[in-house]
């Protein structure tokens, strides 16, 4: 018989595909609110100033403010995303949340300011955008705090029946345990599948003696995920599923599943087919480049006052005897060697006994190169190996050609990060911590398969945004 259903009332978390990535409707409902808020505290913080303080030249019927409410609105939105503030999972406690948007609030409040002095016909008072920032901070935080109270509800988990309770389906539990991986989910159990050996605990196992459908709306499941270990024709339920799509309840493979809730393609369970038949891996390499050019272009006009310090601090620090600049060959797209180059970290005998991986707390580091691996400015010389097409801006982190040797014979699918050009930052370096073996290339490979399959400039914008987040909170390289 079948477990009886969790009862809950109420909407359930659904998931929008928007530029290939995953949304949680929450998330998507936050970010328009938040949106509308950001505008809306152009109009209450001018007619807050004019009221409490002095009638300024703005006033809130004038029909030129909608473009200062706009421009302030994508500013400050863009700032929140940089501090990390639309992730999927929140990894902070409120008080942390309230520190990044403090923050966020600061650095959009700077950015604005200085799109003022390019663009003055949408600024306003120094004295109103005070009177504006503190609206929206009150706004924002109100509405903050009520998002991440009620996102601990289970009415806005998405309500998943999982087909088998093999070694398949036990990987769910297994690398989703913690309560943070499954904030946008719920698992009202796992359906034996005869035939299969269950790994699943017991208590968790149903063995229905009604059709598949007919248990989904018992237990108010929104999609049945697939996790059979092996899809013969005789005991897998193909026509069960057929009438469960064909009814509105979602079904998504394992693999498909792990994709959109941890942001990468999982090794242990990948195959050719699925690679082949599944949507994506389309890079689109004339607007990528295009767009790597216009980002390396405005980073360089950005950065080169700080490029030129640390040039200088190297220098100082080296009394002159070593090179500012570091050249390494590193395996580019389609397998082809380049040199990359970064300002110069280490001493100049780090490698005299050949190729190593960096290490925590690495010895062979000098002073002002753990301050600039730290914030990452050392990477900031590869804008010119973007600009001469050896990298983009973002893609798969290029590694050094005996490192990619060794790996490629070591880890499945690994030369597939090889068909895109590598880049300056990437979606496993804003996933996941940093590391530098065996076992954290594999990790960060998922990443990168992820990376490859979803890519769109979307995608390359959220992640611009995320490395300066790293950066910003100090989460740089070693």
């Amino acid at each position: 018989m079948p477990a009886k259903p969790l009862q809950t009332e109420g909407c359930y978390a659904l998931v929008v595909r928007v530029f290939r990535q995953y949304i949680p409707v929450p998330f998507l409902v936050l970010g328009v609110v938040e949106f509308v808020l950001f505008a809306a505290s152009v109009y209450l913080g001018v007619l807050a100033y004019n009221h409490f303080f002095a009638s300024g030249a703005i006033h809130v019927g004038d029909q030129g403010l909608w473009p200062k409410a706009l421009a302030f609105a994508l500013v400050m939105m863009l700032s929140m995303v940089a501090m990390g503030l639309y992730q999927r999972r929140f990894r902070f406690a409120m008080a942390g949340m309230l520190l990044r948007i403090i923050t966020a609030l600061i650095g959009g409040a700077i950015a604005i300011s200085m799109i003022y002095y390019v663009a003055p016909f949408l600024a306003v008072g120094r004295g109103m955008l005070a009177a504006i920032i503190l609206v929206a901070a009150v706004l924002v935080l109100t509405v903050r705090i009520v998002f991440i109270k009620t996102l601990n509800q289970d009415m806005l988990k998405r309500r998943i029946l999982v087909l088998g309770a093999g070694e398949k389906a036990a990987q769910i539990p297994r690398h989703l345990r913690r309560r943070v991986d499954q904030q946008g989910f719920h698992v009202v159990g796992y359906v034996h599948v005869r035939g299969e050996h269950d790994v699943v605990d017991e208590d968790q196992v149903l063995r229905p003696d009604v059709p598949l459908l007919t248990l989904a709306k018992e237990l108010q499941a929104d999609e049945i995920v697939v996790a059979v270990g092996e899809r013969r024709r005789k005991t897998f339920p193909v026509h069960e599923l057929l009438d469960c799509k064909m009814s509105g309840v979602d079904v998504i493979d394992l693999q498909g599943f792990f994709e959109r809730e941890t942001g990468k393609i999982k090794l242990d369970i990948l195959n050719p087919s699925w690679m082949i038949f599944s949507d994506g891996f389309n890079q689109g390499e004339y607007r990528k480049r295009l767009f790597d050019i216009l980002i390396s272009l405005t980073l360089l006009a950005i950065t080169w006052p700080f490029m030129l310090l640390v040039a200088m601090a190297i220098v100082i620090e080296s009394g002159g005897r070593g090179p500012i600049f570091y050249k390494q060959v590193r395996v580019g797209q389609h397998w082809k060697l380049f040199h990359v180059i970064k300002f110069r970290s280490m001493r100049v005998d780090a490698e005299k006994g050949g190729a190593q991986w960096a290490k925590k707390n690495d010895s062979r580091v000098t002073r002002v190169g753990a301050f600039i691996r730290k914030v990452r400015l050392d990477e900031l010389p590869q804008i010119f190996n973007v600009l001469r097409g050896d990298m983009s801006f973002v893609g798969p982190r290029p590694e050094r050609p005996e490192f990619v040797t060794q790996l490629s014979e070591q880890i499945p699918y690994y030369s597939e990060r090889h068909r895109v050009k590598p880049g300056i930052t990437g979606w496993a370096q804003v996933c996941y911590p940093y590391g530098a073996s065996e076992k954290d290339s594999m990790e960060k490979l998922q990443y990168d398969l992820y990376y490859i399959k979803n890519y769109s400039l979307f995608l390359d914008l959220v992640i611009i945004l995320q490395t300066a987040h790293e950066v910003t909170w100090g989460k740089g390289g070693r």
